[in-house]
């Protein structure tokens, strides 16, 4: 290390070195403060990280619309609204969308950083390394920045046990403030865009939550340029903090896209199919599958119907047929003919049932937990609610909310049973006569197939005959109770008829 003390600038492996970067121990043998940021970050969220190899991301010719005005946003920085988030029903593109924008804005240097949640990944599935990650990717930007976050660690070693608005603030918004003040920071021109992907993937509604509010105080209230682009299905967290009524405290601030409502990616999804098996044939080996009629427009159709304007099932359709140990044209017919009594043993839709059952099991474990839920079986109700919207129950076919009645629900008790599943179901307002019936209503069709599906759905099933002995169980409570209530007001008038009051 002496021989380098007094090296001012040079390149070594094509790594460049400054100075004045706090990447060594310093002289007393301490750990400097931007080699202790790069032991706090989580390198697999990033957008170019090895550890994402092969993220999902838009084909060209897709997605355009949305793309655009995606990249118009952030390019606009004297737009008002300095934080957009999009959100969207599990499997609708927002990764894929948030992978295509970070590509673009880095190719045209205007990405100050990015940070992709992963559930399943224990480095980026949590608060602790997100703050520090930013700060970093923000850092290499600018030596001055760099330096300036690196002397604010070392003054602060404990910083990374601090809540996350303690870090956001002093890791990024007093280094960048001061650095701007002085002018060795040119705010106009610093990479400005800020992507967070899939906050519904960090665990904990508290922490999801956490992460907004520093967001606001910390970002967006104070005067910095950054425009920060947020996807997330439409878990509580975010949709508490979006909603009007009540208005929820980044309503005002936010410009909302709601891609599984605004966009239809039908077409997309249709152009999708088309060029993606085209190319799985022409790498094939089977001679049917390189026919100029295979796939057939019909089969197309077959899919994109199926897809619900969803793209993972379109893109769960396209993984499990490009598996080079089989034939594409029997992969796709076993999809297109497949029915949960066709007695087959494949599973071509698996990657897309892992999702349902992900997000089913998260809501029974979160709707069971409350003290006022326990006895309840979530997955029973879930599914009544699902057969009395296909009106598979006899005598009731309710709307939502009367059914909730039926299947002894307090009212609106199917707002807190839907809480948890919003990126897969909604409910719409459908106005019927002199009164506004409320409809269950699936973002996929395969969802509701997948609760059909004793095969798909494994565990997680219910059947039909056990719903429709509840709610029959249910009736033959009710009538007993208003028998039994008529009985006791006869005998009321009986006593009173024959031993009338002495008085």
């Amino acid at each position: 290390m002496s021989m380098l003390s007094n090296a001012q600038n040079f390149k070594m492996d094509h790594v460049s070195f400054h100075s004045s970067q706090h990447v060594h121990n310093t002289q007393d043998g301490r750990k400097g403060g931007w080699t202790m940021l790069l032991e706090n970050i989580a390198s697999n969220a990033l957008h170019d990280s090895s550890a994402r190899f092969d993220a999902p991301k838009c084909d060209e010719d897709t997605r355009v619309e949305v793309t655009k005005e995606l990249v118009d946003w952030i390019q606009d920085r004297e737009a008002p609204q300095r934080l957009l988030c999009m959100t969207g029903a599990a499997g609708a593109g927002k990764s894929a969308l948030q992978q295509t924008i970070a590509e673009e804005c880095s190719d045209s240097n205007t990405l100050g950083s990015a940070f992709f949640f992963s559930a399943g990944d224990p480095t980026r599935n949590n608060l602790s390394c997100i703050v520090p990650t930013i700060a970093c990717q923000l850092g290499l930007h600018s030596p001055a920045l760099r330096d300036a976050i690196g002397k604010a660690i070392e003054d602060n070693p404990l910083i990374f046990k601090k809540k996350i608005k303690i870090q956001m603030d002093t890791l990024v918004v007093t280094p960048f403030k001061r650095l701007c003040a002085s002018g060795e920071l040119d705010r106009d021109t610093f990479p400005h865009a800020i992507l967070i992907d899939g906050l519904d993937e960090c665990s904990g509604e508290e922490n999801q939550a956490e992460l907004l509010s520093t967001i606001k105080h910390c970002l967006l209230d104070n005067d910095l340029p950054f425009r920060i682009f947020i996807s997330s299905r439409p878990e509580w967290a975010i949709r508490s903090a979006l909603d009007s009524e009540p208005e929820g405290y980044l309503y005002q601030l936010t410009y909302h896209i709601k891609l599984s409502d605004m966009y239809d990616a039908t077409g997309d999804i249709r152009r999708y199919l088309w060029t993606r098996l085209r190319g799985i044939a022409s790498r094939s080996r089977d001679r049917r599958a390189q026919s100029p009629l295979w796939p057939t427009e019909e089969d197309i159709e077959k899919l994109v119907e199926a897809a619900s304007g969803q793209f993972v099932y379109a893109a769960t359709v396209v993984k499990y047929l490009s598996e080079r140990r089989g034939s594409p044209v029997d992969r796709l017919r076993a999809i297109i003919d497949w029915t949960p009594e066709s007695g087959q043993q494949t599973r071509p839709l698996e990657l897309l049932d892992i999702l349902y059952r992900n997000i089913l099991s998260t809501a029974k474990e979160l709707y069971e937990a409350v003290d006022t839920n326990q006895g309840r079986d979530f997955l029973l109700l879930i599914r009544a609610h699902q057969m009395n919207s296909d009106y598979r129950i006899e005598s009731t076919q309710n709307s939502t909310r009367d059914f909730d009645e039926i299947i002894s629900l307090e009212e609106g008790g199917h707002q807190v049973l839907f809480s948890d599943l919003h990126s897969l179901i909604f409910v719409r307002q459908s106005p019927q006569w002199t009164e506004v019936r409320e409809e269950l209503q699936f973002y996929h069709r395969s969802f509701s197939e997948f609760l059909d599906s004793d095969f798909r759905a494994q565990d997680l099933f219910v059947s039909e005959r056990r719903v429709r002995q509840y709610v029959d169980d249910l009736h033959e409570h009710e009538l007993a109770d208003i028998v039994k209530s008529y009985s006791d007001k006869w005998k009321e008038r009986y006593q009173e008829y024959v031993f009338p009051d002495e008085d």
